[in-house]
Parts: C-alpha cells; structure tokens; sequence
C-alpha cells in the first residue's frame, strides 16, 4: 500500500508508507462543511468561506478533497484562501504534481485528447505562478484522512487509494467502488462511509453498507447547465449535496486576463463541460 498511482498507469513511488500518508482528524461536531476541486476559483472559495460563520462552521468542521489548484485562472489566490480558511485537506492529484514539479496534472487524461490539451493550459499557468511556500505546502499534506461525524466514522480520499487520479462516476460498476473501499480499509481500518472527490460530479451512493459522498467541484459546475457549483454538508439527518452562487463572472474574467481561454471561462457562465470525454457514455449529454 506504500504506492499511489499518478497518470495513466505509471506508479510513481511518493516516498512515505500509506499508513504514514494516513491523518486522523477526530471527532467533528455539529455541520460539516466537506468540498474539494477549487480548481483556482478564488472566487469560488471566498462565497464559501463567507457563508460557513453564519452556519456556525468553523475550520475545524471543514475537510477539502484537494486539487486546489487546476482550471481557473488564480492558483495562488486559491491556496492562500484556503491556508486562509484553515479547513483539513488532503492532496490531491494536482497537488502532488505541483509540488513534485512533474511535467502534467497527473489527471490520466489520454495524451492528445481535448481534456489533455486544456490541462496543459492551466498546468501551465499555475506552474509559473506558485512558489516554493504553496509547493512546501502542497507536499506536506496527508495522502488520506479520517474523522468520525454524526455516528459514522469518515474515510476521505481524493480519487481513490489504488489511484489518485482514479475517476469514479455515479455511474460506475459498483464493484470499483468497493475495490476502493477494501484498499481504504485495509490502511485506516472500518469505515462506515467515504467523502471523495476528483471526478467533478456530485453524487450519493451507497456500496455494501458504505456510504460514498463525492461533493463534487467547488471551483467548477458539474457539467448540467446550471452555474452553480457544489459542496457537501454532513448533517446529523445526513450527507447532503448543495449548491453555491458566486461571482462567477468575476472568476471568468480571472480566467481571461491570463490568457486562459480554451472553453472553461465560458463553463463558469454556462455551467456546460467544454469537453465531455472523459465522462462515461450514459452520463454525456443526448445528442
């Protein structure tokens, strides 16, 4: 369990076990405010960061699934924001990347694709714009994490533990969820449910008693027309996905005075995926 996968299949030994890779947030209570993939919408993160106080969420009610930094046109204003927030998270695909200073995202996505054209964009970008700090930091963050909420004791992944980068959709066969689920265990031990993040959609499932929450992108809408992007919130009835407004105008503006102008300016806007090959057949849009 000491390897992650990062890229297609190429394993990349990280250097620590997974049981070291492995923190235990403790026990929340009250509301917990659970997201990832800010993707460098600042503008994104501010909203949610202004509406936690009034919820009476505190850092310590909050876990992010990690990729901070990806599509959006302000990476350092993104890490700075959430060191800022001060909420528990984990690293991500991009993380690792960046703070390795690896030639990609480490996102699988196929050499050639559109996806992979666009992530050579931002990639790009957020390379020149972040310094040692935000790449220190980037590399001292946990490869997983636990907490008990509510009852139910939490394992938090990015993608999964076999792969970082792994995408599981609402969709997927429900024998790789719990291929994931048994890897999980098999380094924190029980669980009663997973917070996960990278594929971008939001989605509830339950797989062999487990509960597996993906909240989805904050910094990016899931790809159904609507702006809005989303969060989970671990209530004490249960996990719920909801949606934030944000001055999404104000991030595609950001997006485009750094020359990032491959199709994601316009999604923030539209709330419609400029690319939908990465996603499985049954969840792209009918013809």
């Amino acid at each position: 369990m000491g390897r992650l996968i990062y890229g297609g299949n190429e394993a990349r030994e990280q250097g620590r076990d997974a049981v070291e890779d492995l923190i235990d947030l403790g026990t929340m209570s009250g509301d917990v405010l659970a997201f990832g993939g800010i993707v460098s919408n600042a503008h994104a993160l501010a909203a949610l960061a202004a509406l936690a106080p009034a919820r009476g969420i505190d850092a310590k009610q909050m876990v992010c699934t990690g990729d901070v930094v990806a599509y959006c046109g302000e990476p350092a204003r993104a890490v700075a924001g959430l060191r800022a927030l001060g909420a528990a998270t984990i690293r991500g695909n991009c993380e690792d990347a960046l703070a390795r200073r690896a030639g990609d995202c480490g996102c699988g996505f196929a050499a050639g694709s559109a996806c992979d054209d666009y992530a050579a964009a931002w990639y790009g970008h957020a390379d020149a714009c972040l310094g040692e700090a935000e790449r220190d930091w980037m590399a001292a963050l946990p490869g997983l994490a636990t907490f008990r909420a509510h009852g139910r004791r939490w394992g938090v992944v990015h993608g999964g533990v076999t792969a970082v980068n792994r995408f599981l959709w609402p969709t997927s066969p429900e024998a790789a969820f719990a291929e994931e689920i048994a890897a999980l265990e098999a380094v924190a031990g029980p669980l009663d449910a997973v917070l996960a993040g990278h594929c971008g959609l939001p989605f509830l499932r339950l797989v062999a008693g487990r509960l597996w929450f993906n909240t989805g992108a904050l910094g990016l809408p899931p790809n159904d027309g609507d702006p809005r992007t989303s969060y989970g919130v671990i209530a004490a009835d249960g996990p719920r996905i909801e949606r934030l407004r944000y001055d999404h105008d104000g991030a595609a503006a950001a997006m485009r005075a750094v020359g990032l102008t491959q199709g994601y300016e316009r999604t923030l806007a539209s709330g419609w995926w400029p690319s939908e090959e990465v996603l499985p057949a049954d969840l792209r849009r009918a013809a």
